[in-house]
Protein backbone atom coordinates (compact mmCIF):
# COMPACT_ATOMS: atom_id res chain seq x y z
CA UNK A 1 0.00 0.00 0.00
CA UNK A 2 1.26 3.54 -0.58
CA UNK A 3 2.52 5.05 2.65
CA UNK A 4 1.37 8.30 4.07
CA UNK A 5 4.10 10.68 5.18
CA UNK A 6 4.63 10.61 8.93
CA UNK A 7 7.21 13.37 9.21
CA UNK A 8 5.88 16.19 11.30
CA UNK A 9 2.74 14.29 12.33
CA UNK A 10 1.25 15.99 15.39
CA UNK A 11 -2.03 16.41 17.15
CA UNK A 12 -4.29 18.41 14.89
CA UNK A 13 -2.46 17.04 11.83
CA UNK A 14 -3.46 13.39 12.35
CA UNK A 15 -6.94 12.06 11.78
CA UNK A 16 -7.63 12.60 15.49
CA UNK A 17 -8.37 16.27 14.75
CA UNK A 18 -8.27 17.24 18.40
CA UNK A 19 -6.94 20.42 19.99
CA UNK A 20 -3.58 19.84 21.76
CA UNK A 21 -3.44 19.96 25.52
CA UNK A 22 -0.56 21.99 26.88
CA UNK A 23 1.50 21.07 29.91
CA UNK A 24 2.81 17.88 31.39
CA UNK A 25 0.50 15.11 32.56
CA UNK A 26 0.48 14.32 36.26
CA UNK A 27 1.43 10.69 35.64
CA UNK A 28 4.59 11.67 33.76
CA UNK A 29 3.32 10.19 30.49
CA UNK A 30 4.17 12.04 27.27
CA UNK A 31 1.63 14.82 26.83
CA UNK A 32 0.35 16.45 23.66
CA UNK A 33 3.20 18.95 23.53
CA UNK A 34 5.72 16.16 24.06
CA UNK A 35 4.20 14.22 21.18
CA UNK A 36 4.43 17.20 18.84
CA UNK A 37 8.07 17.67 19.79
CA UNK A 38 8.87 13.99 19.27
CA UNK A 39 6.89 13.54 16.03
CA UNK A 40 8.43 16.60 14.40
CA UNK A 41 10.82 16.08 11.50
CA UNK A 42 13.74 16.93 13.79
CA UNK A 43 12.51 14.67 16.57
CA UNK A 44 12.11 11.66 14.29
CA UNK A 45 15.51 12.31 12.69
CA UNK A 46 17.19 12.38 16.10
CA UNK A 47 15.28 9.27 17.18
CA UNK A 48 16.65 7.34 14.19
CA UNK A 49 20.10 8.74 14.91
CA UNK A 50 20.04 7.64 18.55
CA UNK A 51 18.94 4.17 17.46
CA UNK A 52 19.77 1.41 19.93
CA UNK A 53 21.63 3.46 22.52
CA UNK A 54 20.53 1.69 25.64
CA UNK A 55 23.24 1.01 28.16
CA UNK A 56 23.65 3.73 30.81
CA UNK A 57 26.98 4.85 29.29
CA UNK A 58 25.37 5.04 25.84
CA UNK A 59 22.56 7.19 27.17
CA UNK A 60 24.95 9.54 28.95
CA UNK A 61 27.01 9.94 25.79
CA UNK A 62 23.87 10.50 23.71
CA UNK A 63 22.62 13.20 26.08
CA UNK A 64 25.98 14.96 26.04
CA UNK A 65 26.24 14.78 22.26
CA UNK A 66 22.70 16.02 21.61
CA UNK A 67 22.98 18.81 24.15
CA UNK A 68 26.33 19.88 22.69
CA UNK A 69 24.69 20.03 19.27
CA UNK A 70 22.30 22.62 20.66
CA UNK A 71 19.11 20.52 20.78
CA UNK A 72 16.58 21.66 23.41
CA UNK A 73 16.52 19.59 26.66
CA UNK A 74 12.86 18.65 26.17
CA UNK A 75 13.61 17.24 22.71
CA UNK A 76 16.59 15.28 24.00
CA UNK A 77 14.54 13.84 26.85
CA UNK A 78 11.65 12.88 24.56
CA UNK A 79 13.95 11.21 22.02
CA UNK A 80 15.87 9.17 24.60
CA UNK A 81 12.68 8.07 26.37
CA UNK A 82 11.23 6.93 23.07
CA UNK A 83 14.45 5.09 22.20
CA UNK A 84 14.11 3.23 25.51
CA UNK A 85 10.51 2.25 24.73
CA UNK A 86 11.49 1.04 21.27
CA UNK A 87 14.06 -1.28 22.81
CA UNK A 88 11.48 -2.61 25.25
CA UNK A 89 9.04 -3.14 22.38
CA UNK A 90 11.30 -5.50 20.41
CA UNK A 91 10.00 -8.72 22.09
CA UNK A 92 6.46 -7.75 21.08
CA UNK A 93 7.04 -6.11 17.72
CA UNK A 94 10.39 -7.38 16.46
CA UNK A 95 11.95 -5.27 13.72
CA UNK A 96 8.77 -3.15 13.42
CA UNK A 97 9.53 -1.54 16.80
CA UNK A 98 12.26 0.56 15.18
CA UNK A 99 9.71 2.49 13.13
CA UNK A 100 6.93 2.86 15.71
CA UNK A 101 6.15 5.25 18.54
CA UNK A 102 5.00 4.15 21.98
CA UNK A 103 3.67 5.30 25.30
CA UNK A 104 4.66 3.47 28.46
CA UNK A 105 1.12 2.32 29.26
CA UNK A 106 0.34 1.61 25.62
CA UNK A 107 3.35 -0.66 25.24
CA UNK A 108 2.56 -2.49 28.46
CA UNK A 109 -0.94 -3.38 27.30
CA UNK A 110 -0.14 -3.80 23.59
CA UNK A 111 -0.76 -7.18 22.01
CA UNK A 112 2.30 -9.02 20.73
CA UNK A 113 2.31 -8.72 16.97
CA UNK A 114 2.22 -12.50 16.43
CA UNK A 115 -0.83 -12.82 18.68
CA UNK A 116 -2.48 -9.81 17.06
CA UNK A 117 -2.10 -11.59 13.71
CA UNK A 118 -4.08 -14.53 15.13
CA UNK A 119 -6.82 -12.15 16.28
CA UNK A 120 -6.97 -10.54 12.84
CA UNK A 121 -7.10 -13.94 11.18
CA UNK A 122 -10.34 -14.76 12.96
CA UNK A 123 -12.09 -11.72 11.48
CA UNK A 124 -10.66 -12.38 8.02
CA UNK A 125 -11.74 -16.04 8.03
CA UNK A 126 -15.21 -15.01 9.20
CA UNK A 127 -15.54 -12.78 6.14
CA UNK A 128 -15.75 -9.55 8.14
CA UNK A 129 -14.44 -6.74 5.87
CA UNK A 130 -14.62 -3.83 8.36
CA UNK A 131 -13.55 -3.97 12.00
CA UNK A 132 -13.74 -1.33 14.72
CA UNK A 133 -10.82 -1.54 17.16
CA UNK A 134 -12.29 0.13 20.23
CA UNK A 135 -9.57 0.99 22.73
CA UNK A 136 -6.89 0.60 20.08
CA UNK A 137 -4.00 1.76 22.27
CA UNK A 138 -0.87 2.25 20.19
CA UNK A 139 -2.44 0.29 17.32
CA UNK A 140 -1.01 -3.25 17.47
CA UNK A 141 -4.25 -5.10 16.69
CA UNK A 142 -5.34 -2.49 14.16
CA UNK A 143 -1.99 -2.93 12.43
CA UNK A 144 -2.54 -6.69 12.16
CA UNK A 145 -6.08 -6.19 10.84
CA UNK A 146 -4.90 -3.67 8.27
CA UNK A 147 -2.12 -6.02 7.15
CA UNK A 148 -4.86 -8.44 6.05
CA UNK A 149 -6.38 -5.63 3.95
CA UNK A 150 -9.38 -5.17 6.24
CA UNK A 151 -10.93 -1.75 6.71
CA UNK A 152 -10.27 -0.55 10.27
CA UNK A 153 -11.70 2.18 12.47
CA UNK A 154 -9.31 2.51 15.40
CA UNK A 155 -10.53 4.44 18.43
CA UNK A 156 -8.91 5.52 21.68
CA UNK A 157 -10.16 7.89 24.37
CA UNK A 158 -6.68 9.12 25.30
CA UNK A 159 -5.57 11.97 23.05
CA UNK A 160 -1.85 11.20 22.96
CA UNK A 161 -2.41 7.45 22.59
CA UNK A 162 -4.71 8.05 19.62
CA UNK A 163 -2.07 10.29 18.03
CA UNK A 164 0.58 7.61 18.54
CA UNK A 165 -1.74 5.06 16.94
CA UNK A 166 -2.28 7.39 13.97
CA UNK A 167 1.49 7.59 13.51
CA UNK A 168 1.93 3.81 13.69
CA UNK A 169 -0.96 3.16 11.31
CA UNK A 170 -0.14 5.89 8.79
CA UNK A 171 1.15 3.44 6.13
CA UNK A 172 -2.33 1.90 5.75
CA UNK A 173 -4.86 3.76 3.61
CA UNK A 174 -7.84 1.74 4.89
CA UNK A 175 -7.35 2.72 8.55
CA UNK A 176 -9.02 5.69 10.21
CA UNK A 177 -7.93 6.66 13.72
CA UNK A 178 -10.35 8.56 15.96
CA UNK A 179 -9.87 10.21 19.34
CA UNK A 180 -13.20 9.42 20.98
CA UNK A 181 -15.01 7.45 23.64
CA UNK A 182 -15.59 3.93 22.29
CA UNK A 183 -19.19 4.01 23.49
CA UNK A 184 -19.97 6.99 21.27
CA UNK A 185 -18.60 5.65 17.99
CA UNK A 186 -21.30 4.87 15.38
CA UNK A 187 -21.02 1.24 14.31
CA UNK A 188 -23.51 1.24 11.44
CA UNK A 189 -22.14 -0.87 8.62
CA UNK A 190 -19.26 -2.23 10.70
CA UNK A 191 -19.36 -6.03 10.88
CA UNK A 192 -16.71 -6.74 13.49
CA UNK A 193 -15.57 -5.21 16.76
CA UNK A 194 -12.35 -5.82 18.65
CA UNK A 195 -12.08 -4.36 22.15
CA UNK A 196 -9.04 -4.10 24.38
CA UNK A 197 -10.37 -2.15 27.37
CA UNK A 198 -7.83 0.10 29.11
CA UNK A 199 -7.40 -1.34 32.58
CA UNK A 200 -5.08 1.30 34.02
CA UNK A 201 -5.44 4.95 34.93
CA UNK A 202 -3.09 7.61 36.23
CA UNK A 203 -3.66 6.08 39.69
CA UNK A 204 -2.69 2.56 38.64
CA UNK A 205 -4.51 -0.66 37.80
CA UNK A 206 -8.30 -0.55 37.78
CA UNK A 207 -9.86 -3.53 39.55
CA UNK A 208 -13.52 -2.85 38.82
CA UNK A 209 -14.49 -3.79 35.21
CA UNK A 210 -17.05 -0.97 35.31
CA UNK A 211 -14.13 1.49 35.47
CA UNK A 212 -12.36 0.12 32.40
CA UNK A 213 -12.39 2.08 29.15
CA UNK A 214 -14.65 0.95 27.63
CA UNK A 215 -16.39 -0.86 30.50
CA UNK A 216 -16.73 -4.62 30.28
CA UNK A 217 -20.54 -4.45 30.23
CA UNK A 218 -20.36 -2.31 27.10
CA UNK A 219 -18.17 -4.91 25.40
CA UNK A 220 -20.63 -7.65 26.22
CA UNK A 221 -23.56 -5.53 25.07
CA UNK A 222 -22.05 -5.43 21.59
CA UNK A 223 -21.96 -9.21 21.57
CA UNK A 224 -25.62 -9.31 22.55
CA UNK A 225 -26.56 -7.29 19.46
CA UNK A 226 -29.58 -5.02 19.34
CA UNK A 227 -30.89 -2.38 16.98
CA UNK A 228 -28.01 0.04 17.64
CA UNK A 229 -25.46 -2.62 16.70
CA UNK A 230 -27.42 -4.58 14.13
CA UNK A 231 -24.55 -4.82 11.67
CA UNK A 232 -22.08 -6.20 14.21
CA UNK A 233 -21.84 -9.96 13.86
CA UNK A 234 -18.37 -10.69 15.25
CA UNK A 235 -16.90 -9.50 18.55
CA UNK A 236 -13.59 -10.22 20.24
CA UNK A 237 -12.51 -8.90 23.64
CA UNK A 238 -8.97 -8.98 25.00
CA UNK A 239 -8.73 -9.24 28.81
CA UNK A 240 -6.19 -10.08 31.46
CA UNK A 241 -5.68 -13.84 31.94
CA UNK A 242 -6.62 -13.57 35.61
CA UNK A 243 -10.15 -12.29 34.94
CA UNK A 244 -12.71 -13.60 37.40
CA UNK A 245 -14.21 -16.54 35.52
CA UNK A 246 -17.64 -15.67 36.89
CA UNK A 247 -17.61 -12.67 34.54
CA UNK A 248 -17.31 -14.81 31.40
CA UNK A 249 -20.71 -14.90 29.69
CA UNK A 250 -22.32 -18.24 28.99
CA UNK A 251 -21.71 -19.33 25.43
CA UNK A 252 -18.61 -17.20 24.88
CA UNK A 253 -15.48 -18.88 23.59
CA UNK A 254 -12.82 -18.19 26.21
CA UNK A 255 -9.28 -18.63 24.89
CA UNK A 256 -6.26 -18.28 27.17
CA UNK A 257 -3.01 -17.60 25.31
CA UNK A 258 0.54 -18.22 26.51
CA UNK A 259 3.72 -17.15 24.75
CA UNK A 260 6.99 -18.84 25.66
CA UNK A 261 5.65 -19.87 29.04
CA UNK A 262 3.89 -16.61 30.01
CA UNK A 263 0.08 -16.44 29.94
CA UNK A 264 -0.43 -13.13 28.17
CA UNK A 265 -4.18 -12.77 27.67
CA UNK A 266 -7.69 -14.10 27.80
CA UNK A 267 -9.61 -13.50 24.57
CA UNK A 268 -13.38 -13.84 24.54
CA UNK A 269 -14.99 -14.51 21.16
CA UNK A 270 -18.62 -14.06 20.14
CA UNK A 271 -20.69 -14.51 17.01
CA UNK A 272 -18.99 -15.30 13.71
CA UNK A 273 -15.49 -15.36 15.27
CA UNK A 274 -16.42 -17.94 17.94
CA UNK A 275 -15.95 -21.60 17.11
CA UNK A 276 -19.10 -23.73 17.44
CA UNK A 277 -18.94 -26.19 20.33
CA UNK A 278 -15.90 -24.56 21.92
CA UNK A 279 -16.12 -22.51 25.11
CA UNK A 280 -12.69 -23.30 26.56
CA UNK A 281 -9.36 -23.13 24.73
CA UNK A 282 -5.68 -22.99 25.64
CA UNK A 283 -3.41 -21.68 22.88
CA UNK A 284 0.24 -22.38 23.60
CA UNK A 285 2.88 -20.58 21.53
CA UNK A 286 6.53 -21.57 21.92
CA UNK A 287 9.29 -20.16 19.72
CA UNK A 288 6.77 -19.24 17.07
CA UNK A 289 5.07 -22.67 16.91
CA UNK A 290 1.52 -22.98 18.26
CA UNK A 291 -0.68 -25.77 19.58
CA UNK A 292 -4.15 -25.64 21.09
CA UNK A 293 -6.38 -27.61 23.42
CA UNK A 294 -10.11 -26.98 23.02
CA UNK A 295 -13.20 -28.27 24.81
CA UNK A 296 -16.92 -27.56 25.06
CA UNK A 297 -16.53 -26.79 28.78
CA UNK A 298 -14.13 -27.06 31.72
CA UNK A 299 -12.72 -30.57 31.60
CA UNK A 300 -13.38 -32.97 34.51
CA UNK A 301 -10.30 -33.56 36.63
CA UNK A 302 -8.40 -36.79 36.22
CA UNK A 303 -8.40 -39.17 39.16
CA UNK A 304 -5.47 -38.88 41.59
CA UNK A 305 -2.95 -41.70 41.79
CA UNK A 306 0.52 -42.68 42.94
CA UNK A 307 3.70 -40.95 41.81
CA UNK A 308 4.98 -42.35 38.53
CA UNK A 309 8.30 -42.08 36.77
CA UNK A 310 7.39 -38.74 35.14
CA UNK A 311 5.83 -35.47 36.27
CA UNK A 312 4.04 -33.06 33.93
CA UNK A 313 3.70 -29.36 34.71
CA UNK A 314 0.87 -28.04 32.52
CA UNK A 315 1.32 -24.77 30.67
CA UNK A 316 -0.33 -21.84 32.43
CA UNK A 317 -2.88 -21.43 29.63
CA UNK A 318 -4.01 -25.04 30.13
CA UNK A 319 -4.38 -24.43 33.86
CA UNK A 320 -6.31 -21.16 33.37
CA UNK A 321 -8.63 -22.83 30.86
CA UNK A 322 -9.22 -25.69 33.32
CA UNK A 323 -8.23 -28.32 30.78
CA UNK A 324 -5.72 -30.11 33.01
CA UNK A 325 -7.95 -33.17 33.16
CA UNK A 326 -8.03 -33.48 29.37
CA UNK A 327 -4.26 -33.08 29.25
CA UNK A 328 -3.80 -35.76 31.92
CA UNK A 329 -5.91 -38.24 29.98
CA UNK A 330 -4.03 -37.47 26.75
CA UNK A 331 -0.74 -38.62 28.35
CA UNK A 332 -2.34 -41.54 30.25
CA UNK A 333 -1.64 -39.68 33.47
CA UNK A 334 -3.27 -38.99 36.80
CA UNK A 335 -3.27 -36.13 39.27
CA UNK A 336 -0.60 -36.22 41.93
CA UNK A 337 -3.00 -34.34 44.21
CA UNK A 338 -6.55 -33.31 43.24
CA UNK A 339 -5.92 -29.70 44.36
CA UNK A 340 -2.56 -29.18 42.61
CA UNK A 341 -1.94 -28.92 38.86
CA UNK A 342 0.77 -31.55 38.60
CA UNK A 343 0.20 -34.65 36.48
CA UNK A 344 2.13 -37.87 37.04
CA UNK A 345 2.50 -40.76 34.62
CA UNK A 346 4.53 -43.89 34.05
CA UNK A 347 5.66 -42.88 30.56
CA UNK A 348 6.95 -39.72 28.92
CA UNK A 349 4.47 -38.76 26.18
CA UNK A 350 5.53 -35.84 23.95
CA UNK A 351 3.20 -32.88 24.41
CA UNK A 352 3.41 -29.15 23.67
CA UNK A 353 1.10 -28.43 26.60
CA UNK A 354 3.39 -29.25 29.53
CA UNK A 355 6.98 -29.37 30.74
CA UNK A 356 7.99 -32.94 31.57
CA UNK A 357 10.38 -34.07 34.30
CA UNK A 358 11.85 -37.49 34.92
CA UNK A 359 11.61 -38.21 38.65
CA UNK A 360 14.58 -40.05 40.11
CA UNK A 361 13.78 -39.91 43.81
CA UNK A 362 11.24 -38.71 46.34
CA UNK A 363 12.74 -36.98 49.38
CA UNK A 364 11.45 -35.35 52.54
CA UNK A 365 10.85 -31.64 52.16
CA UNK A 366 13.34 -30.80 54.87
CA UNK A 367 16.29 -28.49 54.18
CA UNK A 368 18.77 -30.52 56.21
CA UNK A 369 17.82 -33.69 54.35
CA UNK A 370 17.92 -31.94 50.98
CA UNK A 371 21.31 -30.35 51.68
CA UNK A 372 22.79 -33.74 52.55
CA UNK A 373 21.27 -35.57 49.58
CA UNK A 374 22.23 -32.91 47.03
CA UNK A 375 25.79 -32.74 48.33
CA UNK A 376 26.10 -36.53 48.12
CA UNK A 377 25.11 -36.37 44.45
CA UNK A 378 27.44 -33.46 43.61
CA UNK A 379 24.62 -31.21 42.43
CA UNK A 380 25.81 -27.63 42.05
CA UNK A 381 23.19 -26.32 39.63
CA UNK A 382 19.61 -26.71 40.81
CA UNK A 383 16.32 -25.63 39.26
CA UNK A 384 13.69 -25.37 42.00
CA UNK A 385 9.98 -25.47 41.17
CA UNK A 386 7.12 -25.40 43.62
CA UNK A 387 3.37 -25.70 43.74
CA UNK A 388 1.19 -25.96 46.82
CA UNK A 389 3.91 -25.18 49.37
CA UNK A 390 5.02 -21.90 50.93
CA UNK A 391 8.70 -21.86 50.04
CA UNK A 392 10.93 -19.16 48.56
CA UNK A 393 13.06 -21.05 45.99
CA UNK A 394 15.77 -18.35 45.80
CA UNK A 395 16.31 -18.30 49.56
CA UNK A 396 16.20 -22.07 49.78
CA UNK A 397 18.85 -22.36 47.07
CA UNK A 398 21.17 -20.15 49.11
CA UNK A 399 20.63 -22.20 52.26
CA UNK A 400 21.27 -25.49 50.46
CA UNK A 401 24.90 -24.43 49.86
CA UNK A 402 25.14 -26.24 46.54
CA UNK A 403 28.46 -27.51 45.21
CA UNK A 404 29.44 -29.90 42.44
CA UNK A 405 29.32 -30.12 38.65
CA UNK A 406 25.99 -31.91 38.21
CA UNK A 407 22.61 -30.30 37.60
CA UNK A 408 19.08 -31.34 38.56
CA UNK A 409 15.52 -30.16 39.10
CA UNK A 410 13.88 -30.14 42.53
CA UNK A 411 10.08 -30.01 42.61
CA UNK A 412 8.50 -29.03 45.92
CA UNK A 413 4.84 -29.90 46.39
CA UNK A 414 2.46 -31.86 48.56
CA UNK A 415 0.23 -34.88 48.38
CA UNK A 416 -2.65 -34.47 50.78
CA UNK A 417 -1.12 -33.12 53.98
CA UNK A 418 2.32 -34.50 53.19
CA UNK A 419 5.00 -32.15 51.84
CA UNK A 420 7.42 -33.82 49.45
CA UNK A 421 10.47 -32.98 47.34
CA UNK A 422 10.94 -34.71 43.99
CA UNK A 423 14.45 -34.82 42.58
CA UNK A 424 14.84 -35.36 38.86
CA UNK A 425 15.66 -33.88 35.48
CA UNK A 426 13.80 -31.64 33.04
CA UNK A 427 13.32 -33.38 29.68
CA UNK A 428 13.66 -31.49 26.37
CA UNK A 429 10.35 -29.96 25.33
CA UNK A 430 8.81 -31.86 22.43
CA UNK A 431 5.51 -32.29 20.67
Amino acid sequence: MPAKSRDGLALGQSECQQRPVAGVRDDGVMDAHGFRVLASTEGLRLLDEVGAAGEPDDVVRAVSRLRAAGHPPELVAAVLEQARLRRQAVPKFGEFAASMLFTEAGLEQATRLGVAALHAGRFARAGVPWVADLGCGIGADALALAALDLEVTAVDRDEVTAAVAAFNLAPFDRVRVEHADAREVPLRGIGGVWLDPARRSERGRLRDPADWSPPLDFAFSLADGGAAHASVRAVGVKLGPGLDRALIPDGAEAQWVSVDGDVVELALWFGAVARPGTTRAALVIRQGASAELTAPADSPDADPGPLGRYLYEPDGAVIRARLVGDLARSVSGRMLDPRIAYITADDAVPTPFADVFRIDEELRLDERTLRRELAARGIGVLEIKKRGVDVDPARMRERLRLSGDRSATLILTRVGDRRIALLGERLPRTG
